[in-house]
């Protein structure tokens, strides 16, 4: 398969390449995980100086795939994916956050999901980019002493979202087939639309959180990966929900056989639930938006599916809810205290260590009293039990991933911004509004990509389900996949691919 670069393959070759392919590739002994490190590193060098996703690359994995000892017989053995440089953590390696407080931070720990990342085979072959502490959709950052802007393949005077926006710009160009994201308001699921990839919000307990976390106080974040087919993310989650001893503070029931297997059996007629409304904001979902979600459920009817449209309201109590999710969202902040005294800053120093937005996130966060939390806490019982009784009477939920288009890079939703609070965050609830309850109540979510809006960007949809239903969203999305290929695994502008 050598070609005239010295690679195993061509780059449209590789391009065409899901996680799955590849590692049969490697399992028939047609190519090796040494040379698909080799051709994944070489796609760096192709397109990273335009996407600036890559933070590093690990030297000891491109000499010998096997230094972190993968597991051979793994579904996915032997292809490389990055480690996004937030949440979980692996031994020896550098995890910053996107943050001056952790500027070379060595971890001593490997966290569960990175274990289980090693079980399937998976090779962590370096590190992508994110936002500081992962704080919003726009992936850019300052903290290494130069602004720093990851760039969307479609088009690179947009962001490919974030928090997960490395990983995802990596996928979307063809670098590697999957890499790690991350979502506490729809940072797998947002890149994944605005990259034209799949992102699966796992359910809340499904997936181990790192261990130096709280499952309980930090409720909202499940982490996973970006792919560019159905059938990865289900390969993936066949091993992501295996814990550790010691478990979960949230019980969640062991799924019901294979996920990836599941995907051969097209889901019977379902009941959908359709909303592009505004879900307590007070402005509209974009028209061009609506438009894609509108497309996806034309797609389900033709289907055979029971496609509804729903008021706002039969969701659940949206001013509750927002407050709720706002009060969690600002109050986790104050944790940037300890890390600061644990990494030897002085807490006077605290606004020059955090870009303006993080600063004014931890500034607020002051001001919060412990009833305020123990509220929020409260009222994510109630949204939760909402969003549960609502899917006694519904199979899925479809709505918009994002209420808005693509927007520019290092723009309105950057951390860099120099403005209030309050009309940054509002603006980013706002356009956030359907992925954030999803991770409020603890739901799995999937987005998918619909095709591109007239700008020429991709849209997603997003697929919601019960609490522990993965298996719906995933057969369903499978299903789309089969019905509309064309919306998958599409080509970007900057791509390994380009002559």
């Amino acid at each position: 398969m050598t070609t005239q670069t010295g690679l195993p393959m061509s780059w449209s070759e590789w391009f065409a390449l899901d996680a799955i392919d590849l590692a049969d590739l490697i399992r028939k002994g047609k190519i090796t995980p040494n040379e698909v490190v080799a051709q994944a590193t070489a796609g760096v060098q192709r397109v990273d100086s335009e996407l600036e996703g890559v933070l590093e690359l690990f030297e000891d994995v491109r000499q010998n795939a096997d230094s972190n000892n993968p597991n051979r017989s793994g579904t996915l053995y032997g292809v490389p994916i990055f480690l996004k440089d937030l949440g979980s953590r692996m031994a020896q390696r550098a995890q910053e956050s996107g943050s001056r407080l952790l500027r070379g931070n060595i971890s001593d720990v490997t966290d569960p999901l990175i274990n289980n990342y090693l079980r399937a085979g998976l090779i962590p072959f370096g590190r992508s980019t994110t936002p500081e502490f992962g704080m919003t959709f726009d992936t850019s950052t300052n903290y290494l002493g130069t602004v720093k802007v990851t760039r969307n393949p479609w088009n690179p005077e947009h962001t490919p979202g974030g928090s997960s926006g490395g990983s995802a710009a990596l996928v979307a160009a063809g670098v590697t087939p999957i890499s790690m994201a991350s979502d506490g308001g729809g940072s797998t699921r947002i890149p994944a639309s605005y990259c034209g990839l799949v992102g699966l919000k796992a359910s809340r307990g499904r997936i181990s959180m790192p261990l130096n976390q709280s499952e309980y106080t930090w409720r909202i974040a499940v982490e996973g990966v970006v792919t560019r087919t159905v059938r990865d993310s289900a390969a993936v989650l066949d091993y992501l929900h295996t814990k550790p001893a010691g478990g979960t503070f949230y019980p969640m029931a062991s799924p019901q056989g294979s996920y990836l297997e599941s995907l051969t059996t097209p889901p019977q007629q379902m009941k959908i639930a359709l909303s592009t409304g505004r879900w307590g904001r007070d402005v509209e979902c974009d028209d061009a938006v609506v438009d894609r979600i509108l497309a996806v459920a034309h797609v389900l009817e033709g289907l055979g599916h029971n496609v509804q449209e729903i008021e706002d309201d039969e969701l659940c109590d949206w001013e509750l809810m927002w407050n709720t999710y706002i009060t969690q969202w600002i109050c986790g902040r104050v944790m940037y205290l300890p890390v600061a005294q644990l990494h030897g800053v002085n807490p006077t120093e605290m606004e020059g260590m955090l870009s303006p937005m993080v600063f004014r996130h931890f500034d607020k966060a002051q001001s919060y009293t412990t009833l305020d939390l123990l509220q929020a806490m409260a009222g994510n019982n109630t949204i939760t039990r909402s969003f549960s009784s609502f899917f006694e009477n519904w199979d899925i939920l479809l709505c918009p991933t994002h209420a808005i288009r693509v927007p520019v890079a290092n723009g309105p939703y950057s951390l860099l911004r120099d403005e209030p609070l309050e009309s940054w965050l509002s603006r980013m609830v706002d356009a956030c509004r359907y992925t954030m309850p999803g991770n409020e109540a603890g739901l799995p979510g999937i987005s998918i990509p619909t095709g591109v809006d007239d700008d020429g960007l991709p849209v997603g949809a997003m697929l919601y389900a019960g609490q522990g239903r993965e298996d719906l969203v995933l057969r369903l999305a499978a299903a789309i996949e089969v019905a509309k290929p064309e919306w998958f695994a599409q080509m970007p502008l900057i791509n390994v691919d380009r002559t």
